[in-house]
């Protein structure tokens, strides 16, 4: 039968199917013999062991959609950041971060800002006109009053999705409303064989139903941007590429150089501030991160 694997932990998989529920699996020898790694995420055939109740085998890894490498994980169609709109308030500059960081994979991102209810209109709406013209999606919700969690749900479905955020915004009552409270513990898993006490540092696959997935990431409070030049930066900001014929040099990277439209539009409140002054300051660590080397 065909299963998603949800969990791995010291190489014992743990797979949703529809038919049997959770199997815990061992991977066959000849994953090895291939050099290829089942990764959480990725869809399988399994076989139930006849004798055991709840233990089987994975015989097949199918065919991968998609590999990120991080997280490692295998068939994400999306990612969900989740921040705080306050308490605690949201650190923009990891925002940016993240959106470098799924866009270098070619995963679409959307961003979805908890606990709504705790600001005002004006604070929304000035979130909204930051991210909105960095071209992804930005959702308010507040998972405690169920406020916008439709709108959360109709992105989700039928998708596998990562779901990352910092601590303390709210991420894990969001993944509960969304499964109705039934989250899929390892508890169980762990009692049966003694194993995945630590299940914070690992990730795991919710699934709210047999064709739509949640991936939660452990938690992140920092990221560096990898593998990019600093010249690269600017393709990394959408609301920069019209300007890409109107500054005064060729390649400019909007830092420095005279006659620069982005720097224009800046002034003239086209682009944000809060955006410009993270691109500003993570050019910074690329140009002095390749100095040292």
């Amino acid at each position: 039968m065909q299963g998603k694997i949800i969990k791995g932990i010291a190489g014992f998989y743990y797979v949703y199917t529809s038919e049997a529920g959770i199997l815990e699996c061992k991977a066959k020898g000849i994953f090895r013999k291939q050099g290829v790694k089942p990764l959480v995420g990725d869809d399988v055939l399994v076989e139930a062991l006849p004798d055991e109740e709840g233990i089987g085998n994975i015989i097949s890894i199918l065919p991968r959609k998609s590999e990120l490498i991080r997280p490692n994980v295998a068939n994400v169609d999306q990612a969900v950041v989740i921040f705080a709109t306050t308490h605690p308030e949201p650190s923009f500059n990891l925002l940016d971060r993240f959106l470098i960081m799924m866009k270098q994979q070619n995963l679409p991102v959307a961003v979805v800002f908890n606990k709504s209810d705790l600001v005002d209109n004006e604070t929304r709406e000035e979130i909204f006109e930051i991210y909105s013209k960095a071209e992804v999606p930005v959702l308010f919700v507040s998972a405690k009053y169920g406020i916008g969690m439709d709108l959360l749900e109709a992105l989700l479905k039928g998708k596998t999705t990562t779901v990352a955020g910092p601590s303390g915004v709210g991420k894990s009552t969001i993944i509960n409303h969304l499964l109705g409270g039934e989250v899929m513990e390892t508890g169980a898993i762990s009692t049966k064989v003694d194993r995945g006490k630590h299940t914070t540092r690992h990730s795991e696959i919710f699934a709210l139903d047999d064709k739509t997935f949640l991936f939660d990431t452990p938690g992140f409070s920092s990221l560096e941007v990898f593998d990019l030049k600093k010249e690269q930066l600017k393709d990394y900001y959408p609301e920069f590429a019209e300007s890409e014929d109107k500054c005064r040099f060729r390649g400019c990277v909007h830092i420095n150089e005279p006659d620069c439209d982005v720097k224009d539009r800046l002034e003239k409140g086209e682009i944000s501030r809060v955006r410009y002054d993270n691109y500003s300051l993570i050019y910074s660590e690329l140009a002095n991160k390749k100095e040292k080397y």
